[in-house]
């Protein structure tokens, strides 16, 4: 018989640094998890992927065992990534921060297609570019989008 769900839990975990420290702790504790196990599967899963900031979805029964997937990581943590700049822009709309491309915009909508919800490159390179321009990057260049008539 199929365990019954009593709840979900999102968060955010820097790949093969989680701990039982906030935010893992309360969250799961909230739930009455066993903590140190998450900690000890998160990390031994995500060892390749070490610093990185990866969001979580971790499935709570009612036994209080649990199940999770990782998922890719933010497409604005990506695209900082990639233009190598800190941090995003205060004001987006008036103070820029750096410059992306439509081949780096290809690359990230490529990686995060499986967790957008959209069927086609294009519309998730335009989620993309839209990420891209509010986090205060230039998309540089002539978009290959199809534009609507």
């Amino acid at each position: 018989m199929a365990k019954e769900i009593t709840g979900f839990v999102k968060l955010q975990v820097k790949g093969g640094q989680a701990n039982p420290a906030p935010p893992v702790g309360p969250a799961l504790g909230s739930k009455g998890l066993n903590i140190m196990e998450f900690c000890k599967q998160f990390n031994a899963r995500t060892q390749d992927k070490m610093g990185k900031v990866l969001p979580v979805t971790i499935t709570v029964y009612n036994d209080k065992s649990f199940d999770f997937v990782i998922k890719t990581a933010p497409a604005s943590i990506q695209l900082l990534e990639l233009t190598k700049v800190a941090k995003g822009s205060k004001e987006s709309n008036r103070q820029k921060v750096g410059k992306v491309t439509w081949a780096q915009i290809e690359t990230v909508a490529k990686d995060k297609m499986a967790d957008l919800n959209c069927f086609t490159l294009e519309s998730a390179m335009s989620m993309v570019a839209g990420t891209a321009r509010s986090i205060g990057l230039t998309v540089e260049g002539t978009s290959p989008l199809k534009s609507k008539k």
